[in-house]
């Protein structure tokens, strides 16, 4: 059995590959004592585009500077699309690695490639060979193809010599039984060894490695705390107690506890890989991982956000990560908006409380409610806030479809009509609405962009508190006064997307003042409830 670590190659999609050397030095000691075989220490590539540390290239003079520790097998990772692209196969190789393994500290070369990729790829093994290194090909993205397709990739395969065939769990779906009928599938074709990349969305990074073992793979990589894209991999921590039992060998797990306490658990705690909810959802339909790491790494996406991400990509599909689906999932409403209800019937001349979610409406809620009671005005909730009087509370909106799903029960409780984009929420979330009684005010999303329509608006983004603005300035509203919108921290780029919205919103409606009056860090007029009511 081949055990191999793949920390800084995997772990560097969070640091830019730039690992220290002293890191490095200790890491190798680590991998050492535990029994690991293999470090695959980085990246080879002929792309620079951004800084990237050296283990984004992985040149042999960088791994010349480090010393490695005796036993230890040193691979490096090619990615496939640059070995399909526009130069030549050998001209890349060429480039790639000037050196034969003989003259180089270079052993390994594993080929990542999607399934589309892997033909057109494969002739890089007889060159690598012909040069003196291990071949391995990590076949990615393999968990939702057919039995027939599965085969008729093994059957490319056994063609060429190459010295493992490794598949990736790359949306991290598998289950153990589905680990070992995709073993099963290639079999029947290739006979050579077999390896095994397993994601831990589910939880199930281990335990899908260990099923692999048991039905005859031979190759099995893992990375330190499971540090990798997303939910991570397969912990190395883990995964060498069970390898030492089944070898019947004892190693000296010391240094690699050491390693994990001064400098894998810190960068964890900052760049917070590992499963969760979000990655769980993620492999359960089959959805690239890096759409919940990005979002996960921008405070901006809140979690109905991120949900309402998930929701899209589950419908829509989601296997390749793509930046331009990812904004428009985020953002729900495309197209020609669509409403039944005009706000003017309500909010024609009249002072407007918006209450919303932040702590303010409950800390100053006795002044709050005294100023409803005594000068009475048009009382509008954000979806459910409830820190007042039900009874002066007089319209609640929302707009968000997985945050109204989330709240469709609250909402059928709570007195208040609805105002929503109901005739353009998705089927479920209106089913889930039940008789409520909504006022259909449609809502289309458009970059930097507010517009006032008699029964519908156009917002820059799908949160509700543009559009609960948009409703106001729509509906003729004298003025409009703020409670609970006490903003984040300053360091908070959520903070500057709020003044994005309110500029955009006060460039678009220079009639309709936005005045806080409770504390606010949002870029709008401040009075205090407190001197509302004398």
């Amino acid at each position: 059995m081949i055990f191999l670590d793949c920390t800084l190659r995997d772990g560097g999609y969070y640091n830019a590959w730039d690992f220290s050397h002293d890191l490095i030095h200790q890491y190798l000691e680590a991998m050492q004592a535990a029994g690991v075989d293999v470090v695959e220490l980085g990246f080879r590539t002929l792309k620079n585009q951004g800084f990237q540390g050296p283990c984004a290239f992985t040149t042999d003079e960088f791994i010349r500077s480090l010393t490695i520790p005796d036993g230890l097998t040193i691979g490096v990772m090619v990615n496939g699309s640059e070995l399909v692209g526009e130069a030549t196969q050998q001209e890349v190789l060429e480039r790639l690695f000037p050196n034969a393994a003989a003259d180089s500290p270079v052993d390994l070369v594993r080929i990542a490639c999607h399934v589309h990729e892997f033909e057109k790829a494969l002739p890089a093994v007889i060159w690598l060979k012909k040069h003196g290194y291990q071949v391995g090909f990590n076949l990615m993205q393999v968990a939702d193809r057919t039995e027939d397709e599965v085969k008729a990739l093994a059957r490319l395969a056994k063609s060429y010599p190459m010295d493992a065939l490794y598949f990736a769990d790359s949306m991290g779906s598998m289950s153990p039984d589905q680990t070992a009928q995709i073993i099963q599938w290639f079999r029947s074709e290739w006979t050579g060894p077999m390896g095994i990349h397993t994601h831990d969305n589910l939880g199930l990074a281990l335990s899908n490695t260990m099923r692999a073992i048991d039905e005859g793979v031979t190759w099995v990589d893992s990375t330190v705390t499971g540090m990798g894209r997303g939910p991570g991999n397969a912990r190395t921590e883990e995964l060498a107690i069970e390898i030492a039992e089944r070898r019947g060998k004892s190693v000296n797990m010391v240094p690699l506890m050491i390693l994990l306490r001064e400098h894998f658990r810190p960068m964890q705690a900052h760049y917070g890989w590992g499963t969760n909810p979000y990655y769980y959802l993620a492999g359960k339909y089959g959805i690239h991982p890096t759409y919940i790491q990005e979002m996960l790494s921008d405070s901006r996406y809140s979690e109905e956000d991120v949900l309402a991400v998930i929701e899209h990509l589950r419908v829509e599909g989601g296997k390749k990560f793509s930046i331009n689906t990812l904004d428009a999932a985020r953002h729900f409403y495309r197209g020609e908006p669509k409403g039944q209800w005009s706000p003017r019937e309500r909010f024609a001349g009249r002072e407007v409380l918006l209450l919303g979610t932040g702590p303010g409406v409950a800390r100053h809620r006795r002044a709050l409610e005294r100023y409803i009671r005594v000068q009475k005005p048009l009382v509008l909730a954000l979806n459910t806030q409830s820190a007042i009087e039900a009874e002066l509370i007089d319209l609640r909106v929302a707009c968000h479809p997985v945050r109204l799903l989330a709240d469709c029960e609250s909402h059928t409780q709570l007195p208040q009509p609805l105002i929503t984009p109901y005739s353009m929420l998705p089927a479920d979330v209106r089913d889930s609405l039940g008789s409520k009684e909504v006022l259909d005010f449609g809502l289309n999303v458009q970059a930097e962009y507010f517009e006032f329509a008699d029964t519908h608006c156009t917002a820059p983004t799908s949160l509700v508190m543009a559009y609960a603005f948009a409703i106001a300035a729509s509906g003729g509203a004298r003025t409009l006064y703020l409670a609970g919108f006490d903003g984040y921290p300053a360091e908070d780029p959520r903070n500057a997307e709020m003044n994005r919205v309110v500029q955009q919103f006060q460039e678009a409606n220079d009639t309709l003042p936005l005045i806080a009056i409770t504390p606010s860090r949002y870029d709008v007029i401040k009075q205090s409830v407190y001197g509302m009511v004398l």
